[in-house]
């Protein structure tokens, strides 16, 4: 049978606390048959107005909240996957769910109040409005106390969802997180992982243990490395950075290519959304008419196409960084495995393609270069995180892996 929390993998606990939870919510509209529940509040039943689901990247926080979205708005209320209202919330077509993706590098004040707003409003479905914003953490401080006051006073019949790396005030705000319970969640194992591959997406089982490995158990990432033919010539160009660090010049090269590859992956991921985009908003406003009036609307037309061009700029520089801190994950799980060679320690390598080159390193290199390297690609990540440049985080970076 098919189920709301079948892609959820790994996760039991959370499984059942979402379960628990759907089930009161569901208790309440049976007991009340009205509106007016204050914004959906069960504590017997553990059911609250506002979550934050925390964890790891690749933990599946996302698809926990799609999947309790489609509990809540489920007929049965437990998440039965079969019914009208889990399979338009899984679909991403409920009426009710509204999902944002921040495509950009924040999610600003005008977006939440506008999407505050339309929380408010009484659900079309008769059962709850839900709203679920994936990287809360990108929220700004404006946007962040727009969605605190929603939270603070929920409507009646509106949930929250929100989905963070964890409650550390850097990624979400106290005040936030103290009106809010938080479902934690776990990076899951590779088996798991790998069963999910060979069970729903037909991957072949040696192939599924292969990528769930190389991806740290991250089931999005695993899928693409399985199905991509450039995803794993990207993969590859990535490991074989370390061998190319022969010299000062071989470093930059080295950093050229990989600021070049992200650049090149984010524009082959943006392209074809940008042109749609731009394509509706030029026939929306009228491109190409003829008659009285066209000419002084197409003149008007200058400072919307301005804007739509600032948010794909944002959207790429953000697709640019994720492709990035994909590729700087790989390098650091190839250091991770060096240094677990360097130890003697018992445990099965990241990326079994490379663990030759790996305990070479580790040989050459011993523990301590090996950490050293490892924390050089970890600095890189925090850099870029904290908004240096790219190229210059990764050419410190690439020097660093060099020098030892």
């Amino acid at each position: 049978m098919p189920d709301a929390f079948a892609d959820l993998v790994g996760q039991d606990e959370a499984v059942e606390t979402l379960r628990r939870a759907a089930a009161a919510a569901a208790a309440v509209l049976r007991a009340t048959g009205e509106p007016e529940v204050a914004g959906g509040a069960d504590p017997g039943g553990g059911m609250t107005h506002a979550w934050i689901f925390t964890g790891p990247p690749g933990s599946g926080r996302s698809v926990a909240a799609r999947a309790f979205a489609a509990a809540l708005q489920c007929v049965h209320g437990t998440g039965c996957g079969e019914c009208p209202g889990c399979h338009t919330t899984l679909a991403g077509t409920h009426a009710d769910v509204r999902l944002v993706v921040p495509e950009g590098l924040s999610i600003g004040v005008n977006e939440m109040r506008a999407l505050v707003l339309r929380a408010a409003s009484t659900p079309s479905g008769g059962r709850w409005q839900v709203v679920i914003i994936e990287d809360a953490d990108r929220l700004t401080e404006a946007a962040g106390n727009a969605l605190l006051k929603a939270v603070e006073e929920p409507p009646p019949r509106t949930v929250f969802l929100l989905c963070a790396p964890s409650t550390h005030p850097d990624d979400i705000s106290v005040t936030i997180r103290s009106r809010c319970r938080v479902v934690p969640l776990r990076q899951p194992a590779a088996e798991a992982v790998a069963d999910v591959l060979v069970r729903r997406d037909g991957i072949s089982p040696e192939v599924a243990r292969w990528t769930a490995a190389a991806t740290q158990g991250h089931v999005g990432r695993a899928r693409r490395l399985a199905r991509d033919p450039q995803a794993r010539a990207r993969r590859e160009a990535v490991l074989a950075v370390p061998r190319r660090l022969t010299g000062v010049g071989a470093a930059f090269d080295a950093a050229s290519a990989l600021i070049e590859a992200a650049e090149a992956e984010a524009e082959a991921s943006v392209a074809e959304v940008d042109a749609a985009e731009r394509a509706a908003l030029e026939t929306a406003l009228g491109a190409g008419g003829t008659g009285r009036g066209a000419a002084s609307a197409a003149r008007g037309t200058a400072g919307q196409l301005k804007d739509l061009e600032r948010r794909q700029k944002s959207r790429a520089t953000r697709a640019q960084r994720d492709a990035l801190d994909r590729a700087l994950v790989d390098l650091a799980a190839f250091y991770r495995d060096a240094l677990t060679m360097a130890l003697g320690a018992q445990v099965s390598p990241v990326h079994l393609d490379t663990a030759e080159l790996a305990e070479a390193g580790a040989r050459s290199w011993q523990a301590e270069g090996a950490l050293r390297r490892l924390e050089a690609v970890l600095t890189c990540r925090a850099a870029i995180e904290a908004n240096v440049k790219p190229r210059i985080a990764v050419e410190a970076m690439m020097l660093a892996l060099w020098k030892g």
